[in-house]
C-alpha cells in the first residue's frame, strides 16, 4: 500500500469537521489510509502571525456563513458551537492516547469529537464530551480521560505540533499526500486528483 495521507487539524475548525467527514472515503478509494494529526493552531500562529478567523472584521462573519453553507453542500449537519473557540489540547490527546492503544479506533474518535462539536454542540475540550466521544466510539471514556493526563501522550502532542510546523502546516485542516501539501476542506477534490496522479 502508498503511503497514508496525513491530515493534520485543530479541533476548532470548521473546516477540519467538514474534511474529516470524507477524508477517509476518499483515501481508501486509492489504497491508502489515513494518519490523523491532531494539532494546535495557536501555537502555530505564533509563528506565523495569523490570528483565529473569528477574530478578524469581516472575515470571522463570512467563515460563520460560509461554513454552514459547506456543511448544506456536502450534506453534513451543521451548528455554530455555543462556546467558540477551544483549546484542543484535550480532544488531540485523547487521539493520541488512543492512536497508542486502540489504533484502529483512532479515526472513528476524531469524528466523533468533531460532529459532537460541529453537529451537536458538545465541547471535545471538557470531560463530558470526550467521554461522550470515547463511549459512542466503543472506547473506555475513562481510560480515555485518564489518557490525556498521560506525560507520554503529552510530549507526543508537543512533538506532532513541532513536526507539522517543520512541514509547513499554517492551517487547518492541511492534508499532506506524498509530501505535497493541500489546505483547506475545499481543496480535498485537488487532493484526490493528486492521488489520481493529476497535476504532478
Amino acid at each position: 500500500m502508498s503511503a497514508p495521507v496525513r491530515f493534520c487539524f485543530d479541533f476548532s475548525s470548521p473546516y477540519a469537521y467538514l474534511a474529516a467527514m470524507q477524508i477517509e472515503r476518499l483515501a481508501f478509494r486509492h489504497g491508502r489510509t489515513v494518519e490523523w494529526r491532531p494539532i494546535l493552531l495557536g501555537a502555530i500562529f505564533k509563528i506565523t502571525g495569523m490570528r483565529p478567523g473569528p477574530d478578524m472584521p469581516m472575515r470571522g462573519d463570512y467563515m460563520r456563513q460560509d461554513a454552514s453553507r459547506f456543511a448544506r453542500l456536502v450534506g453534513l449537519p451543521f451548528r455554530w458551537p455555543t462556546v467558540f473557540p477551544i483549546s484542543g489540547v484535550a480532544p488531540s490527546r485523547a487521539v493520541y492516547w488512543v492512536e497508542a492503544h486502540a489504533p484502529e479506533k483512532t479515526g472513528a474518535l476524531c469524528r466523533a469529537l468533531l460532529s459532537g462539536f460541529f453537529a451537536d454542540d458538545v465541547d471535545p475540550s471538557s470531560d463530558a464530551g470526550i467521554l461522550r466521544a470515547a463511549r459512542a466510539v466503543g472506547l473506555k471514556g475513562t481510560e480515555v480521560l485518564a489518557g490525556t493526563q498521560d506525560p507520554v501522550v503529552k510530549e507526543r502532542l508537543k512533538a506532532e505540533v513541532d513536526a507539522a510546523i517543520a512541514a509547513g502546516v499554517f492551517g487547518s485542516p492541511f492534508t499532506i499526500v506524498d509530501g505535497e501539501g493541500f489546505w483547506g476542506a475545499d481543496r480535498l477534490p485537488q487532493v484526490e486528483l493528486w492521488l489520481e496522479g493529476k497535476g504532478r
